[in-house]
């Protein structure tokens, strides 16, 4: 699922997979909500809304049954840097 970037009150990332009429909402704390049963207007009109923490607040949020989820954080260089370190020394 291809994701949005927004910055709208609490929410930092949306997307929606039509086939599935799934909408995922990612927020600013690391949590993020999958919603399953979202029809394409919904999707529409929240990915689209000035006012997108709003609308989600007024039309999503309490209307579709969601699942509690994470964000993945990406990995850095240094993360995988830190992976292939040998016990007790530095990588070189």
């Amino acid at each position: 699922m291809e994701m949005k970037r927004i910055n709208a009150g609490k929410l930092r990332a949306i997307g929606y997979d039509a086939r599935d009429r799934m909408l995922r909402v990612e927020f600013d704390d690391g949590s993020a909500i999958d919603y399953s049963g979202v029809g394409n207007e919904v999707w529409r009109k929240l990915s689209t809304s000035g006012a997108a923490w709003s609308y989600y607040r007024d039309n999503i949020e309490d209307e579709f049954t969601g699942r509690r989820d994470v964000v993945r954080k990406p990995t850095s260089r240094a993360d995988l840097e830190d992976l292939f370190k040998p016990p007790g020394g530095d990588a070189t």
